[in-house]
């Protein structure tokens, strides 16, 4: 020990340079642990810490040069104090020895885990305060950060790293979804549902919602006048696709509100029912659901005629079917939300052989497939590869189907339930 140096300001020498360490390693780990999006929100509303957290995190390679320069730096000096200090104690034979013991441990715990640990806990208490020091200091040390990173950079070249700014940190589309998924209580679970029904909607077409074309209610121009205001008034719904003999040669849509203005006339005829209706509007039916949405609120339309490659329709498509498959079933069906499920006492269903796959899935938490057919006859047949001349059952995924009623080249009905052992088409 030099008599020059106390051994009492050496020892706090010490002292401060483990804290020292402590500090560079908890910084290193919360600035690279920090949550970026909740990083920039603070910074853009307002907060100078979070703003030079940002403006140090632009170039990662800086950053970590100045924080290992300084963590380098303080470790190596507390590695010589602390030989000086165990050589006066131990002798320069074992001193060392322990010394090097002595500090490893030491450092490994309280210059390295245990501040490690919590900056990964909390990084924001960590990140935040630590850009104080760490923004000066890197402008104090750049020549000598500029000179490693350049030694380093070159070095990263050589393996095909070559773009050193940081990233977007752009989220795809299935990792945002999984953001929703662990928000846990930050997002109330309805809230939940409707952003992730938000980011499905990329992925179902007009036809997988639409109303099909057999279920469509409207007016037939060949029909009588009386029959035709029968309707009108008895309506359950707000719009009414008009057409003649056929739903393809479809005419307008009568919005029913525009009906009191020639329901009054003593005049009344089939022409004057035309004239207050809008012409149709005609959607492809593999657009997207977040493409129509736009589409509707482009062109001022709440309902479209859904047609194929053909030019036949398909069915109709409303603004209020897209708008319940992010909220959910909003309307009043006087009918029943799901009008072709009918529950039975032994735990299965009677499903009707034209409803839609994804309604079932929706209201029973099935997961029958719905890349392929629409319906559950059409599942049926695809898997069959036939039209069955009797009652046949099958097995397709979890769920049990029984074939109860054919006719008219349809199958009508069906028994499901859910079957916990997979077998095989025709069993």
């Amino acid at each position: 020990m030099s008599d020059d140096i106390p051994l009492g300001l050496m020892l706090g020498l010490l002292f401060v340079l483990v804290c020292l360490s402590a500090f560079f390693s908890s910084s290193e780990t919360g600035m690279m642990s920090i949550n970026r999006y909740r990083l920039n929100h603070q910074a853009n509303a307002g907060s100078r810490s979070a703003s030079r957290v940002v403006e140090l995190l632009k170039r990662p390679d800086r950053l970590l040069g100045v924080i290992l320069i300084g963590n380098n730096l303080v470790n190596n000096l507390a590695a010589s104090i602390a030989t000086i200090v165990a050589i006066h104690f131990f002798g320069d034979v074992s001193g060392p020895a322990i010394a090097t013991l002595v500090l490893t441990i030491v450092v490994l715990i309280f210059g390295e885990v245990t501040p490690k640990t919590y900056a990964a806990v909390k990084p924001d208490r960590i990140a935040l305060p630590a850009s104080l020091i760490l923004a000066p200091l890197l402008r104090l040390l750049y020549p000598v950060v500029w000179l490693v990173n350049a030694i380093s950079n070159g070095l990263l070249r050589l393996i095909g790293v070559r773009h050193l700014d940081a990233g977007a940190d752009n989220l795809t589309r299935d990792e945002l979804r999984s953001v929703v998924h662990e928000a846990g209580s930050l997002i109330p679970s309805r809230h939940q549902a409707m952003l992730l029904s938000i980011l499905d909607l990329e992925n179902v077409t007009v036809n997988d919602i639409m109303v099909p074309r057999h279920e469509i209610v409207g007016l037939d121009l060949d029909d009588d006048l009386e029959t035709l205001l029968a309707q009108i008034r008895q309506s359950q719904h707000t719009r009414l696709p008009i057409f003649k003999g056929d739903i393809n040669n479809i005419i307008g849509i009568l919005h029913l509100r525009n009906a009191s203005r020639f329901l009054s006339k003593p005049d009344l005829n089939k022409a004057a029912i035309v004239q207050e209706a809008r012409e149709p509007y005609f959607i492809p039916e593999s657009t997207p659901l977040h493409t129509q949405l736009l589409n509707f609120q482009q062109q001022k339309r709440r309902i479209g005629v859904v047609v194929d490659e053909y030019g036949d329709v398909e069915g109709l498509a409303t603004l209020e079917d897209i708008l319940e498959e992010i909220v959910g079933e909003f309307t009043t069906d006087v009918a029943g939300t799901y009008k072709d499920i009918h529950p039975q006492t032994d735990g299965g269903y009677i499903i009707e052989g034209t409803a839609n796959i994804r309604e079932v899935n929706k209201a029973l938490g099935w997961q029958l497939p719905t890349d392929g057919p629409k319906t559950l006859n059409g599942l049926i047949l695809e898997e069959l590869e036939s039209f069955p001349d009797a009652q046949a059952c099958l097995q397709i995924g979890a769920t049990r189907l029984e074939i109860l009623e054919i006719g008219d080249n349809l199958i009508t009905s069906v028994r499901c339930w859910q079957q916990g052992v997979r077998r095989r088409s025709g069993e």
